[in-house]
């Protein structure tokens, strides 16, 4: 992808990726393609901002998500002025705040869950607590109702 977000048509430069495993770049094609110097995706590294893959013989390969985790820092860092150590505090708030709704989600599920089967236990029991009866079975009480007397003594 290119400064802006735009991916570079793929060059013979990109290794090619263990299949289904999705795509992986080499740091050089990364950085030529975003218009940021090699150091500079090595200090994200080292500040923890990017964990790019490794291989045997210890060349970076940046996957895809590697890409848009850059994205997001070049867009903060470039397009709104945060600084390092400001971009480290949005990109843990957000993985909290991911993990989170996450964690919300599943609660949802679990209480929709026990929703639907608690109205199938109510279900059940409204209809074993209800005798059946026939109209006719139903019969007024005629005595007058009792109302108590209301006067100070």
């Amino acid at each position: 992808m290119g400064p802006r977000g735009k991916r570079a048509p793929a060059t013979d430069d990109e290794p090619k990726a263990p299949p289904g495993r999705g795509k992986y770049y080499m740091i050089s094609v990364v950085a030529k393609s975003y218009g940021v110097h090699p150091q500079t995706l090595r200090l994200y590294e080292r500040e923890g901002l990017l964990k790019p893959s490794r291989t045997d013989g210890n060349t970076r390969l940046y996957s895809e998500d590697d890409l848009r985790q850059l994205e997001v820092i070049l867009n903060l860092t470039r397009d709104l002025g945060v600084n390092l150590a400001g971009v480290e505090i949005i990109l843990n708030m957000r993985r909290k705040m991911d993990r989170m709704q996450r964690e919300v989600n599943e609660f949802m599920q679990y209480v929709k869950h026990e929703l639907r089967r608690g109205l199938g236990d109510w279900e059940q029991r409204l209809n074993t607590a209800l005798v059946p009866s026939a109209p006719g079975d139903l019969v007024a009480d005629s005595r007058p109702a009792v109302v108590p007397d209301l006067k100070p003594q």
